[in-house]
């Protein structure tokens, strides 16, 4: 009953559940009356729609601000600035940002990656690296002397956030040569062309540029 009266008060459901058990562990201390329970609603709804407000408010700048960003590097990779090329990243940046609205992943730890500096030294940084491996990729492709032996091995890690492992994994992905296959609390599991992609990583310098983003 409490919850109803907070949806149709105009509370979100996840703010509702959380209100109604408050409610609801305060009537069962101080006994039930339905005329307090009530008021209580009515109190508790009006700070969820300003928390509701607050949150919409925030998730639109975020929209906003990953727009931008999407658009940016779109233009950046692409090199084309034809009509067609344009209205295809137009429509890029609109699938984008409408799997992070359906994913919810601006609310949460998954949310956008903060917009700053140290984020553009990153982006920066790992686009060498790609750079690096691929010279690495085709100098084992045309020299038979540098060994190409695929293993699969586990990478240990220490960032803890669901945020960072994401960046960690899909960093290890688009860097030619690896492929993280697992995630788990504590370990990626990685394939890579030869143990030293492995070594590499193992030397920790991607994983502490991750964790200068303070995520």
């Amino acid at each position: 009953m409490i919850r109803h009266e907070l949806v149709s008060r105009g509370c979100a459901g996840r703010f509702a559940d959380q209100i109604a058990r408050l409610i609801a562990g305060a009537s069962t201390k101080g006994g039930y009356n339905e005329g307090e329970d009530r008021l209580r609603c009515a109190l508790w709804s009006r700070v969820c729609s300003q928390l509701c407000d607050r949150t919409k408010q925030q998730q639109k700048m975020r929209y906003i601000r990953s727009s931008l960003f999407v658009a940016v590097v779109w233009l950046m990779l692409s090199g084309h600035y034809t009509a067609l090329i344009l209205a295809l990243g137009a429509v890029s940046v609109l699938i984008v940002i409408w799997f992070m609205w359906r994913m919810d992943r601006v609310d949460g730890e998954l949310g956008v990656l903060p917009m700053r500096p140290r984020l553009l030294y990153y982006l920066l940084w790992l686009m060498w690296q790609v750079v690096l491996s691929n010279i690495d990729l085709v100098r084992r492709i045309w020299d038979p002397t540098l060994p190409i032996r695929p293993t699969w091995q586990r990478l240990d890690i220490k960032v803890t956030s669901t945020l960072a492992k994401t960046l960690y994994a899909n960093s290890i992905t688009l860097t030619p040569g690896t492929l993280t296959t697992d995630v788990r609390e504590d370990h990626f599991m990685v394939h890579s062309l030869s143990p030293d992609g492995i070594d590499e990583l193992r030397k920790g310098e991607m994983e502490r540029q991750i964790q200068r983003l303070g995520i």
